[in-house]
């Protein structure tokens, strides 16, 4: 590890800092480490402080970095605070303040004792809805007596006596719920692709018999005489628009399979991104809308009803014998 290298995130300083025991840190990482811990201890030599202590700002040329955080690219969150044409890539949000900030906008948050409260997350977009509206506290609880998110303050007042579970809780139960809607969504999509090719082959083994009924027709017509020869080319004009009925009503049926089967398909794409969001709250907010499967036809019998109108369609019809004939 280099010497410009903090060894809690083993990348170059970023706002260092020195604790009480000499020891560099980049703030937010030092900060984080001991929010985290719940004690504040040196990761390096193990020195324990009874509070959070003062920390000593060490200057780039002491920590041997730049002093200055990336800068915020097209679609990246910037820090709210920086000033000027150049704007920081923001590292941590407060959804006290409702703002995001760079890792130098950061520091008063861990250096502050009046700012150590505010609970920081990871950078996102909307603070505004993450923070209560009634008390102005963080969303950290779900209560599942009116299925809502909630504050810290919101069990005295209008949630008293409800069933309330940390947030993180609840986005694992309901995950758990989103993985088995995938599976079912999954298995929808299956069926819906089976009948497609069950359809086909339907329209195809039509396709053959109505082939078979214009060949076995033109070799009795072919013994006739001029007018039965007549007959035969309207029996096969007619068997031929039955064959086209056939394949416009099978074409319909594929048409509402493949638009079912496009909405489950989108709706699986909305799950499986659902499912890869680290925001509980937003996967929360989103997660109702999505575990219901959209409305489908049910096809279990579909098949089955196609086979038999199939069948009534094509009836035999030949042409009455030569013999008959004449």
């Amino acid at each position: 590890m280099s010497v410009s290298s903090c060894s809690i995130c083993l990348d170059e300083f970023c706002s260092p800092v020195c604790t009480p025991c000499g020891h560099t840190f980049c703030l937010t990482c030092i900060g984080g480490y001991w929010s985290q811990a719940g004690v504040c201890r040196c990761p390096l030599c193990g020195a324990s402080f009874q509070e959070w202590p003062e920390l000593q700002r060490a200057g780039p040329r002491e920590a041997g970095v730049a002093a200055e955080g990336p800068e915020a690219q097209a679609g990246e969150v910037a820090c709210d605070v920086c000033t000027g044409g150049r704007r920081l890539r923001a590292v941590k949000s407060c959804v006290v303040c409702l703002q995001s900030y760079c890792r130098e906008h950061l520091e008063p948050h861990y250096l502050c004792t009046a700012l150590r409260w505010h609970p920081l997350q990871a950078v996102g977009k909307n603070l505004q809805t993450r923070r209560c509206g009634l008390h102005g506290r963080p969303l950290d609880r779900y209560c599942r007596t009116d299925r809502t998110c909630v504050c810290a303050l919101c069990p005295r007042t209008d949630h008293r006596a409800h069933r309330l579970v940390p947030i993180t809780r609840e986005s694992r139960r309901r995950r758990a719920q989103l993985r088995k809607t995938m599976v079912r969504m999954q298995q929808m999509m299956q069926d819906r692709q089976k009948k497609v090719e069950e359809i086909r082959q339907c329209v195809e083994l039509s396709r053959s018999s109505t082939q078979r009924e214009i060949d076995d027709s033109m070799q009795v017509f072919s013994a006739l005489v001029r007018s039965i020869e007549t007959r035969q080319a309207k029996l096969t004009e007619e068997l031929e628009e039955k064959q086209r009925e056939a394949e416009r009503r099978a074409e319909g049926l594929i048409k509402e399979l493949e638009q079912e089967l496009t909405e489950l398909q989108r709706r699986n794409t909305e799950l499986e991104q659902l499912s890869r969001t680290e925001d509980h709250l937003h996967f929360l907010q989103t997660f109702p809308s999505l575990c219901t499967p959209p409305h489908t036809r049910d096809w279990s019998d579909v098949i089955e009803k196609f086979l038999q109108e199939m069948q009534d369609l094509f009836q035999p019809q030949r042409p009455p014998s030569a013999q008959n004939s004449v």
